[in-house]
């Protein structure tokens, strides 16, 4: 088997992308899979070995994981459609290609497989009882993976992402609005109630540690990595504060709007998904990383001012 080489699928996404780049400083080669390998090239990230193929497709995974120690699964149903359709299979063919090739697979876990009975504070043994429909079809995908015991993996559950390579995270999509102008920042947070989120180049940092030691980790191992668990509207006033440094006005930072969403929500899927998610706003749930920090000696951490301010710059780059 070829030393050091990881193949990631869902390269030209947030979580993959970031995680191809966290390797790829590393020391890893990364390879990558995309249905349209020119096109990867020219907006994945630099350094990638690029292969045709779809993660719909066992015969495609089977192929690209060969020699491979790492398959890092990062790829999602795209726009929300149809998630328990595509994410299954597509985790399925993930696991047969991994067993077959001896390769680790490697997942990111969310809070969707939580409900609110499971907060405030969440350790890896916090019971999985989700309210949502994806939230069933992840603790699905969990099941799938526990019952492959022959096969290594490793799951680091997070909050809602955002980052430079975040294009459908909350930050971006609300309170960053795709790049806009800023004449507002609308949060849906509720005051006193605590969020997770996850800062994409840390989340995948955190990966590449784990992973630089692959061959010292348990065949079965889960993780929470913190990130930034913040109360209130403190990620709103971030946004604010960093559109100021950006602009030279600070725009008022006001409650989310509700009514649009569900007057939408019939002929939107999106906008379904998030009345589903909208729990979360309200609940606690704070991940424990006492097990990850025992491990690595520290999580990743960027200040989050930086953070806010990288993801803000990045995306009015990608708007313009």
């Amino acid at each position: 088997m070829t030393d050091r080489l990881a193949l990631v699928t869902g390269a030209t996404g947030g979580i993959g992308g970031a995680v191809a780049e966290a390797l790829l400083r590393h020391g890893w080669r990364v390879r990558g899979l995309a249905r349209d390998p020119g096109r990867a090239r020219r907006s994945g990230p630099a350094g990638v070995d690029w292969v045709a193929g779809d993660a719909l497709r066992e015969a495609d995974l089977v192929a690209a994981v060969r020699s491979a120690r790492i398959l890092f699964h990062g790829v999602n149903p795209p726009g929300y459609r149809d998630w328990r359709g595509l994410a299954l299979p597509m985790l399925a063919h993930a696991i047969t290609a991994a067993r077959g090739a001896g390769a680790r697979l490697a997942l990111p876990g969310n809070l969707y497989v939580y409900g609110p009975e499971a907060g405030p504070c969440l350790t890896e043994a916090a019971p999985r009882r989700p309210r949502t429909r994806k939230g069933a079809v992840r603790v699905e995908m969990e099941a799938m993976l526990e019952a492959a015991a022959d096969l290594d993996h490793l799951i680091v559950y997070a909050g809602d992402f955002f980052g430079p390579r975040a294009p459908s995270s909350w930050v971006t999509k609300v309170l960053m609005r795709e790049g806009r102008p800023l004449r507002r920042v609308a949060t849906p947070e509720v005051p006193g109630a605590g969020h997770a989120w996850a800062y994409l180049p840390d989340l995948a940092e955190t990966f590449a540690r784990l992973l630089d030691g692959e061959a010292t980790l348990p065949r079965h191992l889960r993780l929470n990595f913190r990130g930034h668990h913040l109360q209130g509207r403190a990620m709103a006033e971030a946004v604010a504060e960093a559109a100021s440094l950006a602009d030279g006005r600070r725009p008022p930072v006001r409650p989310f709007a509700w009514a649009p969403v569900y007057g939408g929500a019939p002929f939107v899927t999106f906008l379904r998904e998030v009345i589903e998610m909208r729990y979360l706003w309200s609940t606690t749930l704070e991940l424990d990383n006492a097990r990850l920090v025992a491990r690595l000696g520290a999580e990743p951490h960027t200040p989050l001012a930086d953070a806010v301010a990288a993801s803000l710059a990045a995306l009015r780059a990608r708007a313009a």
